[in-house]
Parts: C-alpha cells; sequence; structure tokens
C-alpha cells in the first residue's frame, strides 16, 4: 500500500502508513483550481504519498469529491482518511455521514475514519458507531482528532475506545504543546500521533530563522518545518499541496536531516514546553 522509500509508521493493529500523506482542508473548492488540484493529488499518489486525509467539513463534500476522481482506478494503493463532524457523531448519525462521505469519495471503505473533534455527543456512541462501521467492513479502523490527554483517557476508558488508532493534532515548530503531555502519552499507550499543519498554515514560510536555516541547508522553509515535525519516528504528518510542484517539493522534506546543534538553535528560537498548554487548533 505504501512505496517501500518512504519511510513509514505502524498503527496499533500493524497496518503500515507512510510518515507522510497528503491534506485536503480547502481543496476542491474553487472550480477553477481543481484541475491543477487534481493533479498534485494524482502526481502524489505517484511519488509514494498514498495516505490522503479529507474531510466531510472541507468545503461541505468538495474535498471528498476531489479526492474520489484523484483516486478513480487505484482505491488500493492509496491509504484513505476522512471524518465526521462532532454534529454528526451519534450512533445513527456517524453511519449516515460515514455513508455520505463514501459516495462522494467513490469507494465501499475509508481506511481510517476519525471524529473531527469532541462534541456533546458521548464519546461511548460515537465509538459504538464506529465499531458498527468496522464491522459492516465500511471503515477499516477508527481515530480521533483535537483530543488532548483527558479525552484519550476518557475514550480509551469506554467500551471499544482502546481501539483507537491514532489522534490527528495540530503540531508544529511554533505549537510544541503536545511535546509536554500528549506525545509521551501516545507513545506510552503505543498509539502514533498524527500531526496537521506542519507548516502551521503557511505562517512558518515566512519566520526568518526557517529561512535562513533552510538557505543553509540548501532546502525550502516547508521542506524544513515538515522535516522538523517527521524527525520523531513514532509520528506522521499530512501536509496540503495544491500544485504538482507543492506536492514534490513536501516528498522531499522525508529526506532531510537535521544536525544536534541545528535542532539546539530551533529549541532556543522555539522553546520546547515546560508545562502544561491546552491543546491549540486551527
Amino acid at each position: 500500500m505504501t512505496d517501500t522509500r518512504i519511510r513509514t509508521v505502524s498503527l496499533p493493529d500493524g497496518t503500515v502508513v507512510p510518515a507522510l500523506g497528503m491534506g485536503t482542508w480547502y481543496l476542491g473548492e474553487d472550480p477553477d483550481g481543481r484541475d491543477i488540484q487534481l493533479s498534485a493529488l494524482e502526481t502524489g499518489i505517484e511519488i509514494g504519498l498514498t495516505l490522503i486525509d479529507t474531510a466531510e467539513m472541507y468545503g461541505d463534500g468538495a474535498a471528498e469529491e476531489l479526492v474520489g476522481r484523484a483516486i478513480a482506478g487505484r482505491r488500493d494503493s492509496v491509504f484513505l482518511v476522512s471524518k465526521v463532524l462532532p454534529s454528526h457523531a451519534t450512533r445513527q448519525g456517524t453511519v449516515e455521514a460515514c455513508r455520505r462521505s463514501l459516495r462522494r469519495l467513490g469507494t465501499d471503505h475509508l481506511d481510517l475514519y476519525l471524529l473531527h473533534w469532541r462534541g456533546a455527543v458521548p464519546l461511548a456512541e460515537t465509538v459504538a458507531a464506529f465499531e458498527e462501521l468496522v464491522q459492516a467492513g465500511s471503515i477499516r479502523r477508527w481515530g480521533v482528532s483535537n483530543f488532548d490527554v483527558p479525552d484519550m483517557e476518557e475514550l480509551v476508558a469506554v467500551p471499544g475506545g482502546d481501539h483507537v488508532q491514532t489522534d490527528q493534532v495540530l503540531y508544529n515548530l511554533a505549537r510544541r504543546g503536545p511535546e509536554y503531555d500528549l506525545i509521551p502519552w501516545c507513545r506510552d499507550a503505543g498509539t502514533p500521533l498524527m500531526v496537521y499543519s506542519p507548516v502551521d498554515h503557511g505562517r512558518l514560510l515566512e519566520h526568518p530563522a526557517v529561512r535562513d536555516m533552510a538557505g543553509q541547508k540548501g532546502v525550502t522553509p516547508a521542506q524544513l518545518a515538515i522535516a522538523w515535525v517527521l524527525r520523531l519516528p513514532d509520528l506522521f504528518a499530512v501536509a496540503k499541496a495544491s500544485t504538482r510542484a507543492h506536492v514534490i517539493e513536501n516528498r522531499a522534506a522525508l529526506e532531510i536531516r537535521f544536525t544536534e546543534a541545528e535542532l539546539a538553535q530551533l529549541d532556543l528560537i522555539f522553546p520546547p514546553p515546560f508545562s502544561k498548554v491546552p491543546l491549540e487548533v486551527l
């Protein structure tokens, strides 16, 4: 399912996924840009970025429809992730939302289905829906997104909650809060963290320190920011790429390594947390 040249991460059930995949937030919303974005997704699949992350929320399904076009005829080559909105995450609502996502994606199953963030629906109800979808073959496995440590502890305590495969969260040079407790918690639980927005929604691309070090290393600021996240072996990430050139640029980040001096320099500019930091979201 993955290009063997790309580093991989193992989920708790033993499934192997690429350490870097493609995000789709905001893709598919502009009709004039869809063909360019489609080409980017197709290129990413061809060069091994076979993990694709989307959600019913993105463009009210437009991103899922675009992904459906990109994976047509090559579904077995892709590890497909989508998310259910918390407002839909009741027992029946989750099942119905999944069916809508599958129709938009043009497939009969998701490889991973996530609860997009914590809502008012009891976790036990959402987990029961996830387990029902697994039994029906509509999803292969499930996880969560934007869950902090107390949420994860509550999740694994409900029936079936220990089947969670990942927690997708915001983590990058500028937002290192998860290092204090969430990353250690997930590591101890054997549940790899899935990272979104490793370039902090583009903000890191203009940071002088990121630009300076990138220039010294002969890489782009985006590559540097993505590579920094991927320095941790038990973590995987998704990064949006809306053009072929962008997706090829992101792919090259997998080859970048840091010296101890470089990491120490980044720690001075972007200090790690020394106390609990509430989980940030975008």
